[in-house]
């Protein structure tokens, strides 16, 4: 690779070489012949340009053949224009230094070739080149003076002429030139070069022509084509061309548009200025469109890095999706069995004392992995934005009160109080997700409780009536260890504690205050924390809530009486069937059993059911399949209400069991309280209200 590109670059400086070895050659002829004024001196001298620039750009050794060509020529074209040998010589040694000067003054202020790619660049170069020029004229001007005669003040302000023009407009128009960066940022099609190119010469030549007489301002307009379409590269050659043109031409025949009645020394200076002015017009102007060129270029790869970017974050994402979909699944369906058998155990009559605590810590250790599962569920939602609130009519007393008495066992074990108290003027209902809410408060006492070792927890409602919506605010007040302040930033991140250390005394996974603050967030509210280390802390939550009307009370919902109806358990665990079975049978319900989705369409066939509990993952036929091909029996069963039974729980995953059909979801490990409660309203949901998906 190395190799490859050394030799790209060896071709590359031998065709520069090439090619600025003819421009130095054609330029001298050029200016020598056909620009020369009155007073002898070139009118345009654009070889020293060419030959600071192959200083620049080249290699030594093809440095000292581009010096040995200027001077060669340089020498010859003078000799062949009469001019004597010593004179000669001389002017090829000042227009030589002056092109070692650009040199070395560009290596002092750019370290190298200056990249003309801004008006900035481009205003500089002139400042630079200028006192150079101005120091050889006046080298020049002194040796024809004294030398030949000439007068000083008119050879000094041609030579100054000369040389500064011819650096001004060479010099960033040959490194234009040079620069890949102005090729690749114009791609248009040869047809269209060689047409614009064509028309500047023509219009050249009309402006140029004694016989056209069309004005030199219809220079501009074709010119400034040229850079708008092809960039700076083609605002230089269109001045290259304009120049070749219309220099020698009006010099030597002259031009009613250049002051061709006018003394002929003026009228160089007329062509001058307008050749000026053309140029840094439309190199501007093709700089200005390059900038704009590259900027695009800029925007359209950064949209494409960008594009790669989300991309590569929505696989991302997918990728954490599937995985936490797999390890949910996969710790569910365990703890389904641990947390099942745990509560069916629990409820026999005839376990010992020691036994029966036993049971209950391992319900205990079960819920609390099932807590940190659900956490991280939660989690996955709220980053989802997935979290919808179900506002309805809530007496946010009652609702403190009964998530105080939820947790006043907890406390009491740990010989801690536990009060409430309510600051309540008004004594009315708020339009409140109780959930989500219930969801934030059991948060907040649970850590009160689990940093507290002695002492108090309270728990206060202040509510502030307002014109439109009243203000709520929560406090969780408690008497533990505290939080120190510069910790205190940490506690509403993800996956955070305020003691990492390997010797903490309290674990977690660090997401049950970010999930509350991101609930908070979406309700519209605040959460924060004030606390003293040694002293306690107080959580606070402040929301705003409109006053709701109480809605109507259902009826009590009665409990299913023995035989009262017949549902079918679809799972391919034996276990899970087993739990199934037995919570449901210890309240009454007639249970069938099927171990894959395909025998379960079988038999919803063979037999009536009143509802049917689904599992998802199933050999031969899922529940997905399963589910589908029952809702399009025609028999009694196929309208029966078909409820997930599965340890998919993610809200895509609920999402796909509802557009198979079923109804609802019981999330696995199976809460005996939730399962019947779903049990319940799907076999009578006349009244309780609802009505089948």
């Amino acid at each position: 690779m190395a190799q490859r590109i050394a030799s790209h670059e060896e071709r590359r400086q031998t065709a520069l070489l090439l090619a600025l070895s003819f421009a130095v050659a054609a330029a001298i002829v050029f200016s020598e012949n056909l620009t020369r004024t009155t007073l002898g001196v070139a009118a345009f001298w654009p070889a020293n340009a060419f030959l600071a620039a192959g200083l620049l750009t080249l290699t030594s050794v093809r440095r000292l053949v581009l010096i040995a060509v200027f001077v060669i020529f340089h020498v010859a074209v003078c000799l062949q224009a009469g001019d004597g040998p010593l004179k000669a010589l001389v002017f090829a040694t000042v227009d030589g230094l002056e092109a070692g000067a650009v040199w070395a003054a560009f290596r002092r202020f750019w370290n190298g070739a200056p990249r003309v790619r801004t008006l900035r660049a481009l205003a500089q170069l002139p400042a630079i080149t200028t006192p150079i020029a101005a120091g050889s004229a006046l080298i020049c001007a002194t040796v024809l003076h004294f030398g030949y005669g000439a007068p000083f003040a008119e050879s000094l302000v041609d030579w100054l002429l000369r040389s500064a023009l011819g650096l001004a407009v060479a010099l960033p128009a040959t490194l234009v030139l040079i620069d890949a960066e102005h090729r690749r940022s114009f791609q248009r099609p040869w047809s269209e070069k060689l047409l614009l190119m064509f028309s500047v010469v023509t219009v050249a030549l009309l402006c140029a022509h004694p016989a056209a007489g069309a004005p030199p301002v219809l220079m501009f307009p074709v010119t400034l084509a040229a850079a708008y379409r092809l960039g700076a590269r083609g605002a230089a050659l269109a001045a290259f061309l304009t120049i070749g043109i219309i220099m020698p031409m009006v010099i030597s025949v002259g031009s009613s548009s250049f002051n061709s009645a006018q003394d002929p020394v003026i009228q160089a200076r007329t062509i001058q200025v307008f050749m000026g002015v053309l140029f840094y017009t439309c190199l501007a102007a093709g700089l200005a469109f390059g900038q704009q060129n590259r900027l695009k270029r800029l925007l359209l790869r950064r949209e494409q890095l960008t594009r790669a970017a989300r991309g590569r974050a929505l696989a991302a994402t997918e990728a954490k999706t599937e995985f936490l979909a797999t390890m949910s699944h996969e710790i569910r369906t365990p703890l389904n069995s641990v947390l099942g058998f745990a509560q069916l155990l629990a409820a026999r009559e005839d376990l010992p004392p020691d036994a029966r605590r036993q049971v209950n810590l391992i319900d205990s250790a079960g819920a609390a992995l099932l807590t940190v599962v659900d956490d991280i569920l939660d989690f996955s939602r709220v980053e989802a934005g997935q979290i919808e609130l179900l506002p309805g009519p809530t007496s946010a007393a009652a609702l403190l009160r009964d998530t105080v008495a939820i947790m006043a066992p907890e406390a009491r074990a740990k010989g801690l109080s536990m009060d409430v108290e309510i600051i309540d003027p008004i004594g009315v209902l708020h339009d409140l997700d109780a959930d989500r809410l219930r969801q934030v408060l059991i948060n907040l006492l649970n850590n009160a409780v689990k940093f507290t070792e002695e002492g108090r927890i309270d728990a206060r409602l202040i509510i502030e009536p307002g014109d439109i919506e009243d203000r709520l605010r929560f406090e969780v007040l408690d008497t533990g260890v505290g939080i120190e302040l510069d910790k205190q930033g940490l506690l509403f991140q993800r996956f955070s504690q305020t003691d990492s250390s390997p010797s903490r005394l309290h674990g977690g996974p660090g997401l049950g205050l970010a999930i509350a603050k991101a609930l908070i967030d979406v309700m519209g509210g605040k959460i924060g924390v004030d606390s003293v280390p040694g002293r306690g802390s107080c959580f606070w939550v402040e929301l705003s809530a409109p006053v709701a009307e109480p809605a109507p009370a259902p009826e009590p919902a009665k409990p299913p009486a023995p035989g009262a109806a017949r549902i079918l358990i679809v799972d391919d665990h034996p276990i899970n069937l087993e739990i199934g079975a037995a919570l449901l049978t210890l309240v009454g319900y007639e249970v069938d059993l099927a171990e894959n989705g395909k025998q379960a369409v079988e038999k919803a066939e063979a037999g009536a059911y009143d509802l049917i509990l689904m599992d998802i993952h199933m050999p031969l036929m899922d529940g997905l399949q399963a589910t589908r091909a029952i809702k399009a029996l025609r028999t009694s069963t196929g309208k029966a209400p078909i409820i997930a039974m599965s340890a998919d729980a993610l809200p895509r995953q609920v999402e796909r069991c509802y557009a198979a059909g079923m109804v609802d979801h019981v999330a696995k490990p199976i809460q005996r309280e939730v399962l019947y409660a779903k049990i319940e309203r799907w076999l009578h949901p006349l009244r309780d209200g609802d009505k089948p998906a």
